[in-house]
């Protein structure tokens, strides 16, 4: 055996809020812009998860840290870093959520750091775990974690924002340890490209737009495209290409051979791309889960997806697994992970 020091995933966890919002509903609050049967069809949205009282961005969080705990054993204790990737929509504006997570779970013992990418946050985040880890002889065990629930800022009567119609809410939570023997985490591949980095946000409730008396009703649904013309056509040129980029890039920074891949942990995103992309990969249906139950729960969905893969035994020993993500400014990641134990 290589003496070579691994990071492997202990487990994962998962809170989903209880309030669904159907395709009937969505299609109901576009005022006529879209039909039922076309959410479902084209959008690929049966229903989603939708925030009831109490569900804010890091109380989800913590309820999916205490849910990770509980699912693998981990003592809190033994939490050195909590690397935070919920949304910075929460409870509180300049909180920390990292560091509230660590308080609400007991990791007396770790210290708490936010990241941010938008949607590609989690796998982001798990390159920089691994990479601290090695880096640094204190650090041993990470919990990545976060809630989500941009939702709240969609105005489904504008017509420009039908590829965000399925943002929903939950949280997650991932727990990483070095020379962890199971479930390795291999190789990351990670691209950005600014000329989107002001194609799409909220519009209202920043410093070059606060909100007022006179924007207040449009401001809490002003997430939206700034430039959707120039996103489009620029998603629609190198989106596809960037992140099979991104996976193969990912398999030669592991030493697997791509042709290996069995399992997709994918962002929840229209149905004609998601299959696109699984013909463009040699995958079946049987080889992912498409998230037309849950929405699109922005960096949380690669979580939600191995989570579920686990209890549905698509992901079991000796399975290789690609998690891909995409964030708005613009961000495209993937990475490799071997289930099962440590070979040699």
């Amino acid at each position: 055996m290589s003496n070579k020091p691994t990071v492997g995933i202990v487990g994962t966890g998962v809170y989903l809020p209880e309030n669904r919002m159907t395709a009937k509903d969505i299609a109901d609050a576009t005022n006529g812009l879209w039909a039922e049967e076309a959410i479902e069809s084209k959008l690929g949205i049966k229903q989603k998860p939708v925030p009831g009282e109490n569900d804010g961005t890091q109380e989800m969080g913590v309820r999916a840290a205490l849910d990770a705990l509980e699912q693998t054993g981990i003592d809190p204790l033994e939490i050195d870093l909590v690397l935070g990737v919920g949304e910075e929509w929460k409870e509180y504006p300049l909180t920390t959520s990292a560091i509230y997570t660590q308080e609400k779970i007991g990791a007396v013992n770790a210290w708490g750091l936010d990241l941010q990418q938008r949607c590609c946050t989690t796998v982001s985040a798990m390159k920089i775990a691994k990479d601290m880890m090695l880096g640094d002889d204190e650090i041993n065990t990470v919990m990545i974690v976060g809630g989500y629930r941009n939702g709240d800022f969609v105005d489904y009567t504008d017509k420009a924002m039908s590829m965000m119609y399925n943002l929903s809410a939950g949280g997650g939570a991932i727990i990483l340890k070095k020379n962890y023997d199971r479930n390795l985490l291999l190789g990351s591949h990670i691209m950005t490209d600014g000329t989107m980095a002001r194609d799409a946000g909220v519009e209202y409730g920043g410093t070059e737009k606060p909100i007022t008396k006179e924007n207040l009703d449009e401001a809490y649904k002003s997430l939206r495209l700034f430039n959707g013309k120039h996103m489009k056509d620029r998603l629609n040129e190198v989106s596809m290409d960037n992140w099979m980029h991104c996976i193969d890039r990912a398999f030669e920074k592991s030493g697997i051979d791509k042709s290996e891949l069995s399992y997709l942990g994918v962002l929840h995103f229209k149905y004609s791309m998601h299959k696109h992309m699984l013909d463009l990969l040699g995958l079946t249906e049987e080889e992912t889960i498409y998230l037309s139950d849950y929405g699109h729960m922005g960096q949380i969905d690669q979580i939600l997806s191995l989570h579920l893969a686990l209890k549905e035994g698509k992901v079991k020993d000796g399975t290789v697994l690609a998690m891909i993500s995409a964030g708005i400014g613009y961000a495209w990641a993937a990475n490799v992970i071997k289930w099962g134990k440590l070979e040699g």
